[in-house]
C-alpha cells in the first residue's frame, strides 16, 4: 500500500439509508490502496436537518481540504447549506440526490418511474420519538442490490440500517452546496431504488461530470473501482 499523501484531500464517504459505512468498504481499499486518507462516518438518519448538521460537525473535525462523496439519501445531505464547510472543495454524487432549495428526497423519487422503494418493499417500525423504515430482506437484492452476490445481498439485508421515512419528506431549506463547488455524478444506469433518469436529470441540472454504470443502486458494493475513479477524479480537481 502506498503511503498516506498528506497534501491530498481527505475523502469523506458518506452513506445512506438502508446501509451503513461497510457500503464503502471496497472504495476504502481502493483509495487507500492509491495514497489518500479517507474517512467514512455513520449518519444518524433520523431526520435531513439533524443528519446535516450532524456531518457539519463531523467536517469540523477533519483537516482540509475534503472531497465530499455521497451515495443515495446522503447525496440529499451533502447538498443540504449547513454541510458548506469552506474545506469542502468538490462533491461527488455516487447514485444519490442532488435536491434543490424546497425539494426533497421523496418528492424526487416519485418525479420519474422506475423505483421499486414503495410499502410493497419496505416495512415502518414505530421506535420512541420516531419510525424506522427498512426493505423488506426479501426484496433487498431486487430493489437495491440487483448484481451483488446472494450471499453478500443476504448479509446486507440483516444487517440494515434504517432510516426514519420523516427524514425522506424533509424539504432542503435552501440553495443547495452543488451551486457553488464542482461537482461528480454517477448514474447507476439499472437502479431501482433511485430511477436512473432522475439521477441523469439531477446531475446535468446541477452541471456535474456525469460518469454512467451499469449497475444497481448498491454500486459501491458491486463497482468499487468505478466509483473509485470518479472520486479520484474529482481529488485531482481539488488538487489543482
Amino acid at each position: 500500500m502506498n503511503a498516506t499523501n498528506s497534501q491530498s484531500p481527505t475523502i469523506v464517504l458518506v452513506h445512506g439509508a438502508l446501509t451503513d459505512a461497510s457500503v464503502w468498504h471496497g472504495v476504502i481499499r481502493l483509495t487507500q490502496a492509491a495514497g489518500h486518507h479517507v474517512v467514512a462516518p455513520s449518519l444518524p438518519l433520523r431526520g435531513l436537518a439533524s443528519d446535516a448538521a450532524y456531518l457539519a460537525s463531523f467536517l469540523e473535525s477533519v483537516p482540509g481540504p475534503i472531497v465530499l462523496v455521497a451515495h443515495s439519501y446522503a447525496g440529499s445531505v451533502i447538498s443540504h447549506p449547513a454541510t458548506l464547510d469552506p474545506k469542502v472543495k468538490a462533491l461527488v454524487f455516487i447514485a444519490a440526490f442532488q435536491p434543490d432549495a424546497g425539494e426533497s428526497s421523496a418528492e424526487l423519487n416519485e418525479k420519474f418511474p422506475g423505483s421499486k422503494l414503495g410499502p410493497a418493499t419496505t416495512t415502518v417500525v414505530p421506535r420512541p420519538g420516531g419510525n424506522d423504515m427498512y426493505l423488506k430482506p426479501e426484496a433487498f437484492g431486487e430493489v437495491y442490490a440487483g448484481d451483488v452476490a446472494p450471499d453478500v445481498v443476504s448479509v446486507m439485508a440483516a444487517a440494515q440500517r434504517p432510516i426514519d421515512p420523516a427524514a425522506l419528506g424533509e424539504p432542503l431549506p435552501a440553495r443547495a452546496t452543488w451551486h457553488d463547488l464542482p461537482s461528480w455524478a454517477l448514474v447507476s444506469t439499472r437502479d431501482l431504488s433511485l430511477p436512473p433518469q432522475l439521477l441523469g436529470f439531477t446531475a446535468r441540472r446541477a452541471g456535474s461530470h456525469i460518469v454512467e454504470v451499469e449497475s444497481s443502486h448498491a454500486v459501491p458494493v458491486s463497482h468499487p473501482r468505478e466509483v473509485t475513479e470518479v472520486v479520484l477524479e474529482a481529488v485531482r480537481c481539488a488538487l489543482s
